[in-house]
């Protein structure tokens, strides 16, 4: 872009005024400049987030211990109207299953992150399909749909799978969430074994 000078230096100008004159229509020229690349700034990083938006990550694997723990707290539940006289053992166990889905759930968010204001941001992840059915289908964090009340013995079973799942996961962590799945694995043999024995 040429740049035009707005009036002829005067007659009487020293070296410095016209280098003066010049800067000033530089610096102009140069703020227009720099107007420009910081558009071009906000432009470029508006585009890279919303191709971040964009991204679809694989589940975190925790998102199923998740479900099932919420699965285990609410068959625990549901099985005290079949059993009224395990009623203190099958509390507990409802109580510790949703205590397991909690910290499953603030680990995941913790990987996720969370904003200054204490939102989480979108984390699109890939599913199975519309097909998908049974306790992964549920979405993480919210409650299971109501089943007819389970037996002690299906109860048992179902503790027993989430055990050896929990158990199965760990090995294939490490840190933190191997800890956590090997406590959670733990936990439900002393409910199947202890409280349900």
């Amino acid at each position: 872009m040429p740049i035009r000078l707005l009036a002829a230096p005067p007659a009487a100008c020293t070296p410095s005024d016209r280098h003066d004159s010049r800067f000033a229509l530089d610096r102009r020229s140069v703020l227009r400049l720099a107007g420009g690349g910081t558009i071009g700034v906000f432009a470029l990083g508006a585009a890279a987030g919303c191709g971040a938006e964009d991204t679809v990550y694989e589940p975190d694997p925790l998102a199923t211990q998740e479900v099932q723990a919420r699965a285990d707290a609410a068959a625990a539940t549901a099985a005290i109207a079949l059993a009224p006289q395990r009623h203190t053992a099958l509390t507990v166990i409802a109580s510790e299953r949703t205590a397991h889905a909690e910290a499953l759930k603030a680990e995941m968010d913790r990987v996720i992150g969370v904003y200054g204001d204490g939102t989480t941001p979108v984390h699109r992840t890939r599913t199975n399909g519309p097909a998908a059915s049974g306790p992964s289908a549920v979405a993480s964090g919210s409650a299971v749909p109501p089943t007819p009340p389970p037996s002690v013995d299906t109860l048992r079973a179902q503790l027993t799978k989430s055990r050896q799942s929990a158990a199965d996961l760990a090995r294939t962590q490490s840190g933190y969430r191997a800890g956590l799945l090997a406590s959670i694995s733990a936990a439900c043999a002393v409910q199947t074994g202890v409280l349900l024995g």
